[in-house]
């Protein structure tokens, strides 16, 4: 296991140092210019070049490239060009709030995920299946910023249950009344993830309901839920985890769209704020971030595995 990790952490430098030289290839064919942020209208034309030159955007890409690269191994991402701050501290302050929703969507989806999963997978064809396909597929179907404006809606606008926007309201910094405020952006995010493992959970249940081991669970006389949440549930983990996995790098950028329409103050809308203000420096800093987070998920996945199923052996 320990040769595993060191492998994979080994093979994660050749890959980070790809997905650096994309984003930064694309934010800079991107249109638009960053110094049009600081240009007034009576600016004269010497000083938009200076301004330029002390923002670094007048050397060539690959030296500006270089720079960057140098500067984010040693942690630094750089400074916001909209309020001058540091891109990492940014991204650290928002963190807590994207990863407490996301992480919350996240777990609800799976812990309903599984039984559901499993009882559709059972009752292939029958009432339950396709209940439960129609809620995926509708899921699966519907585009979350619709789905948000009618939670928005429905539970805000006309029945006053719940708040529309925010993380905290104003005066008030206790648990509940962030839970309250979370309540809606978990809901809408949940469902899209509910639907996504749902899918997976079903088609390999079915596929592990004709393996031997369940026929041979039948002669030793074990019941039907015995064997699904004892035996069957064992291995239909093992695309769940993969899935967990690849869910990491979300946790970091999370649901851009659904922060945006809910004003949750996460890394999402941070990213949202700076693509509008063509903010490079934290546009490459959330992305770099992400895909860090993304390939340790993706390693973590590899681990679980071997706890999930042990007949799954690191061999050299």
């Amino acid at each position: 296991m320990r040769r595993l990790i060191v492998r994979r952490l080994l093979q994660t430098i050749p890959m980070l140092f790809f997905v650096s030289l994309v984003c930064f290839a694309l934010v800079k064919a991107a249109p638009g210019d960053p110094v049009l942020s600081f240009v007034t209208p009576n600016m004269h034309a010497d000083d938009i070049e200076r301004v330029r030159h002390n923002l670094g955007l007048d050397k060539p890409g690959y030296v500006q490239y270089g720079i960057w690269l140098k500067e984010s191994l040693s942690g630094n991402l750089g400074y916001s060009l909209i309020n001058h701050l540091p891109v990492m501290k940014q991204i650290v302050e928002r963190l807590p709030a994207t990863a407490g929703l996301m992480g919350s969507a996240i777990a609800l989806a799976v812990l309903l995920a599984i039984p559901l999963g499993l009882l559709a997978g059972a009752n292939r064809n029958k009432w339950i299946d396709k209940l439960v396909n129609l809620f995926a597929y509708v899921g699966i179907s519907v585009p979350l910023f619709w789905l948000a404006i009618l939670f928005v809606y429905f539970f805000s606008i006309k029945m006053h249950w719940l708040p529309s926007m925010g993380m905290h309201t104003i005066g008030k910094e206790s648990a509940i009344d962030v839970i309250k405020h979370g309540i809606l952006p978990c809901s809408v995010l949940a469902i899209s993830f509910l639907s996504t493992y749902v899918r997976y959970i079903r088609s390999s249940t079915i596929s592990q309901l004709k393996e031997d081991y369940v026929q041979i669970q039948y002669a030793f006389g074990s019941g039907k839920r015995t064997i699904l949440f004892r035996h069957v549930m064992k291995h239909v983990l093992l695309p769940i985890i993969t899935l967990l996995g690849m869910s990491m790098g979300e946790l970091v950028t999370g649901a851009i769209v659904t922060e945006t329409v809910f004003s949750w103050p996460g890394i999402g809308s941070l990213g949202m704020t700076a693509v509008r203000g063509m903010d490079y420096p934290v546009i490459l800093g959330i992305t770099l971030f992400s895909s860090v987070m993304l390939i340790l998920g993706n390693l973590l996945a590899d681990i679980l595995y071997g706890f999930a199923d042990p007949r799954i052996k690191t061999t050299r």
